[in-house]
């Protein structure tokens, strides 16, 4: 292996800043936990783990060939990254009183359905795509990686991803009772539409 243990540290330190910032999976995996409970949510998680893993080896193998082919490609994700988050956010506010139930999609019965409903979140993740495509290679030198350095970067990126969604999915399910009312989910969304809109905000300045 080329990369040392504080490469993969810091990058590991920043799956679980990624993991905190509420978006999409959140909203999944607390629809489904509100839906049927513990059992209901925890095949969110796997999926979202093997979406996280195909973005990153995606990264490792991809962004390196375009940053060098095209030097504005970053600064083009930035400001891609900056107009996604907005508009999640603004999505989110402007639904705040809805209440997660009523997508039929994220709550479907089924470990399957479960399971799809996580990759597709993490697929289409505007959060994902910013830290994978444009964070990522802050942290190593992808030029250098060899098949060792990608298989721990990619098994970090699965671990981290589903051990802190597996206990977001526990910790919803036993206190579904409040969660479940209408000013809880409001106040959630709320918070988490203002989070996601500031971090787009401050993406231009970083």
């Amino acid at each position: 292996m080329t990369i040392t243990a504080v490469e993969l540290g810091f990058y590991i330190a920043g799956l679980f800043i990624l993991f905190l910032t509420p978006g999409p999976v959140w909203v999944a995996l607390v629809a489904r936990a509100l839906a049927g409970g513990f059992r209901q949510a925890w095949p969110v998680t796997m999926g979202v783990a093997i979406g996280d893993v195909l973005w990153s080896v995606l990264a490792v193998l991809g962004v390196g060939w375009v940053t060098t082919t095209w030097g504005g490609a970053m600064e083009v994700l930035r400001w891609v990254a900056c107009a996604f988050f907005l508009y999640l956010g603004i999505t989110i506010l402007r639904h705040a009183g809805d209440s997660l139930e009523r997508d039929s999609r994220l709550t479907r019965p089924g470990m399957w359905a479960g399971f799809v409903a996580g990759l597709i979140v993490i697929l289409g993740n505007p959060k994902a795509i910013l830290f994978y495509m444009g964070v990522l290679p802050g942290f190593f030198d992808l030029s250098r990686l060899t098949v060792p350095d990608i298989a721990a970067i990619a098994t970090a990126s699965f671990t981290v991803p589903l051990v802190g969604n597996l206990g977001l999915a526990w910790f919803v399910d036993r206190v579904r009772r409040v969660l479940a009312s209408p000013k809880a989910v409001k106040r959630m969304n709320l918070t988490a539409g203002g989070l996601l809109i500031a971090v787009g905000l401050a993406i231009p300045f970083l």
